[in-house]
């Protein structure tokens, strides 16, 4: 038994991966990332996988889980917010890879009391995440089970699990195996978190995954406000959202930039089995798009409980509101709690 330590931080993460790449030359890394950037995504069928051996994986683990990373804890920050007061005791990651959203969870509920599960068809980037927690600090991570299995029609998942994390992985799935990933997940689990990157393909496959949750019965707690029909027109816009990234020595290799950072572009749904009351009855909209901020003003576009998407204008008229839309980002929700 691991006596309790500090939570894992993107920086714990990033230490752990510092050592990957050690005897690969720069420039082989380099050409991996590159090679697995424009194949990893989308084109895969489940029974050959893109990550091939150890360097493979090492390399895009080393550019990739940092952004994974944040953007499932944003994510996971989306859910605890609606469900402050509750916890996973089990914890399930499917397509888990080399565990970014396991070290997310491990994050957002450090006390260290919940199990993880890893599931995955990679054999290499199984290998390579049980060795990455080796070095956590959290005992959730330390005692992470990692097993091969293929996410196809046929998969069956335990009966009963807290929560059930799918990210970045639906986009390598045929749609037959998609729906029944979304259907198993949606089976087992209290609640569930899909992340899919912030393009107008990974918001559908989001949008489809939320359709079946509902569908299912579970309650979608962020980033909508309702369970209704997103309100956004299919082809016209996308849903999404961003979460910013210190960038490695290796993300300025192979992207040639010279910025310390960049933002993650992002779409997720976060449903529960269990009701969430919200304070007040109405659920808080949230702002869909980076707030426009002139003299005087500032343009919020949200994703309201009753009205669909709406722009609203706060000005200085509005007093504590107006203050407070100016320190409102991209992604939170409108209006803050204490202005409620």
């Amino acid at each position: 038994m691991h006596a309790p330590h500090a939570a894992p931080t993107a920086e714990t993460l990033r230490t752990a991966l510092a050592g990957l790449l050690d005897g690969l030359p720069p420039r082989q890394a380099a050409q991996a990332v590159d090679r697995l950037i424009a194949n990893y995504r989308g084109r895969t069928p489940t029974e050959a996988p893109v990550l091939r051996d150890r360097s493979d994986v090492a390399a895009y683990a080393a550019y990739r889980m940092p952004a994974t990373f944040e953007a499932v804890r944003a994510a996971l920050d989306a859910l605890r917010e609606r469900a402050p007061d509750w916890a996973p005791a089990t914890h399930l990651d499917i397509g888990g890879g080399t565990g970014a959203a396991s070290w997310a969870v491990a994050a957002a509920w450090p006390d260290g009391a919940h199990s993880t599960t890893v599931l995955d068809w990679a054999e290499p980037a199984l290998a390579l995440g049980r060795e990455l927690t080796r070095q956590s600090p959290a005992a959730p991570l330390r005692d992470a089970r990692w097993q091969r299995r293929a996410l196809t029609a046929d998969l069956t998942l335990p009966d009963a699990t807290d929560l059930v994390t799918v990210s970045y992985v639906l986009g390598e799935l045929t749609p037959s195996d998609r729906r029944a990933v979304v259907g198993e997940a949606a089976r087992t689990a209290q609640a569930v978190v899909l992340v899919e990157p912030g393009t107008p393909d990974g918001y559908l496959r989001v949008r489809e995954a939320r359709d079946q949750l509902v569908a299912a019965g579970l309650h979608i707690l962020a980033p909508c406000p309702h369970s209704d029909a997103c309100p956004i027109e299919p082809g016209a816009d996308w849903c999404h959202f961003a979460a910013r990234v210190s960038r490695s020595s290796l993300h300025r290799q192979v992207k040639g930039g010279s910025l310390g950072h960049e933002d993650e572009k992002f779409a997720y749904v976060a449903a529960s089995r269990f009701a969430a009351p919200v304070p007040g009855g109405t659920p808080a909209s949230r702002v869909t798009r980076h707030p426009q901020t002139r003299k005087g003003q500032v343009l919020l576009d949200l994703c309201t409980p009753d009205e669909g998407l709406t722009r609203r204008t706060l000005t200085k008229r509005h007093g504590p509101l107006y203050r407070a839309a100016r320190d409102t980002a991209w992604g939170d929700t409108w209006p803050p709690p204490e202005e409620e």
